[in-house]
């Protein structure tokens, strides 16, 4: 009899045992992963397989049909052999070098200037960072209305009797670069000023104070105690302007067309009109990987002595 009912206890159901706790912690973990896969998947096609095909066509010389050819470094020896892509990368350095210089020292100084108390230094900070809501296409029509001849700089000039230094600003080989330029800086220097501003406001008030009660003057003040706590925000704002104006389109296409002749002509304009006016996506994907390694090759050296410069100090 005992034996019966210990048989009939033994087919009684047992309750399942409850999941293993690093089974849980492992599933818990993965659940914001899960969430990422869409974000990664509109990622892959919009930015890495174009990218990816775009280094691949550089080799190639497709000219947007179904046939590419592998031509191996063709397009590149073509490229470097092209005197008018050799110009355009000397403009397109100059603008690089020339508004990373101009744009964020004029940006600092407008932040050291606009980060003292004085009055409407709010509304003259809104001033200096409107232009940067303008979208480029627009600035570049402004600026290209501004030039022209009997145009407001034309007008203005003369009624402060500088007749004589009047020129055809976007006409002249040798102005027309400068003109591009000075429409650059007037579009993004808020865009540096904000940044410094936002250094400057990081750095404590007893710093000025000490450093004051030392005797140190205004100059010394900003050398050995400013100066150093911007690295951060020097290297972003020098940062985010030499990629900018390596790949700037805009106001050369609007304001000038990269003329006269190819005194503004820059990489990316060439890379457009080889690739979507004349066809060779082979010969244009060239032009935008050169493009590309350049940028890469200037922000990681800008980036390494930055650093280095932040280590020793």
């Amino acid at each position: 009899m005992s034996i019966a009912l210990a048989e009939r206890g033994s087919a009684i159901p047992q309750a399942p045992s409850p999941a293993a706790p690093g089974r849980r912690r492992r599933g818990a973990r993965l659940v914001p992963q899960w969430f990422l896969l869409p974000a990664l998947a509109l990622y892959a096609i919009v930015v890495l397989y174009p990218s990816v095909a775009g280094g691949w066509y550089a080799f190639t010389d497709w000219k947007g049909g179904a046939e590419a050819n592998w031509i191996g470094l063709d397009n590149f020896r073509e490229l470097m052999a092209d005197q008018a892509a050799v110009a355009s990368l000397r403009n397109t350095l100059t603008i690089a070098v020339t508004l990373t210089v101009a744009q964020s020292g004029l940006g600092l100084l407008l932040a050291l200037a606009l980060n003292s108390a004085i009055r409407a230094r709010n509304l003259l900070r809104t001033l200096f960072f409107a232009p940067m809501m303008m979208p480029p296409v627009i600035v570049g029509l402004l600026w290209q209305y501004i030039y022209t001849p009997d145009g407001p700089l034309d007008t203005a000039m003369g009624a402060l009797g500088m007749d004589g230094l009047i020129q055809s600003w976007l006409g002249n080989s040798q102005l027309a670069l400068w003109a591009i330029i000075a429409s650059v800086i007037w579009h993004h220097v808020g865009m540096s000023m904000v940044i410094f501003l936002a250094g400057l406001q990081g750095i404590p008030d007893e710093l000025y104070e000490s450093a004051a009660l030392d005797g140190a003057s205004t100059l010394q003040r900003f050398w050995f105690v400013t100066r150093p706590l911007l690295g951060q925000a020097t290297t972003i704002a020098t940062a985010l302007t030499m990629t900018s104006s390596l790949k700037l389109f805009d106001q050369v296409f609007v304001m000038t067309g990269g003329g006269p002749g190819v005194s503004t002509q820059t990489l990316s304009l060439i890379m457009y009109r080889e690739a979507f006016v004349y066809g060779e996506y082979g010969y244009g994907s060239a032009i935008a990987l050169v493009l590309t390694m350049i940028v890469a090759f200037i922000v990681f050296l800008q980036m390494s002595v930055t650093r280095r410069g932040e280590t020793e100090a």
